[in-house]
């Protein structure tokens, strides 16, 4: 379960959407979470999910790999879809006892789990196609507007890029603690739920004896460096938007038109036709 989790990963392949400017990125992450919640139509998340089936395909990332981030999420997924699909009311298909299956309740459920499906895979393909160094620089760049109110970008930027770092690390290093402590013979699998609470406990206790070792010698690195934070920071390799960064930009923007049309023109047509949706 735990090598399942995709977030933090960086997954090389060379594609177009690897080689774009992580400011492009980031933009086009935080659009799609937003038309996400704006849009609450079949037609607007047929659009959102072929732009995200093209994407994946451009980013060359197997979307065996990406679903398997799904897999450390799944009681979520089917908590939400079982809430949404019992607890709302309308129209009443189906009734035992308190239980009931309406007609809004269905289509609430539907969009919901394409939601939460859309915004992982969508979250995780930035994060797979961007280094950590270059989602901290994006980050940085596009909000060096908030300085002149005091906002610590740097530094926000800064430990967002460590957070990342450390998410798969601390993962192997659980894995490795399972692993030993499995051979000197713990059982996380059997038991009351008590029990297995208290088997963590060995697990918990060396992790973040670790995690904080770690982030001591980090602290100290960056001592010995002189790092002194965003002062006369220079970079090596700055930022530049390229041909291919506007020409994204662009396709944002005809990405946000094509889904207003149909949320808003061709939605309320198919809905006369088919109520479901």
């Amino acid at each position: 379960m735990l090598r399942d989790i995709t977030i933090g990963q960086y997954y090389p392949s060379g594609s177009v959407l690897h080689r774009l400017d992580p400011r492009v990125k980031l933009f086009w992450t935080l659009l799609y979470i937003v038309s996400m919640f704006v849009f609450n139509t079949f037609l607007g998340y047929v659009v959102a999910g072929v732009t995200l089936i093209v994407l994946i395909k451009i980013s060359r990332v197997p979307f065996k790999f990406m679903v398997k981030g799904l897999k450390a999420v799944w009681m979520l997924l089917i908590f939400t879809l079982v809430l949404n699909l019992f607890m709302t009311s309308g129209e009443v298909i189906w009734q035992w006892k308190f239980l009931k299956l309406t007609r809004e309740g269905i289509r609430t459920a539907v969009f919901m789990g394409l939601r939460l499906f859309f915004l992982i895979i969508g979250s995780s393909l930035m994060t797979l196609t961007t280094t950590p160094n270059q989602l901290t620089d994006g980050l940085e760049t596009g909000l060096r507007g908030l300085k002149k109110i005091k906002v610590p970008v740097h530094e926000l930027a800064m430990m967002m890029s460590i957070a990342l770092r450390f998410i798969p690390i601390l993962l192997e290093e659980t894995d490795k603690i399972m692993k030993a402590q499995a051979a000197r013979g713990a059982d996380f699998d059997e038991g009351k739920f008590k029990d297995r609470v208290k088997a963590l406990v060995p697990i918990f206790v060396p992790l973040f004896v670790s995690a904080f070792r770690r982030a001591n010698d980090l602290a100290m690195a960056m001592e010995a460096r002189c790092y002194r934070g965003d002062v006369n920071r220079t970079r090596m390799n700055p930022l530049k938007y390229k041909q291919i960064d506007r020409i994204a930009y662009l396709l944002q923007f005809v990405y946000l038109a094509v889904l207003i049309c149909a949320d808003k023109l061709l939605a309320p047509l198919l809905t006369k036709v088919l109520p479901m949706l």
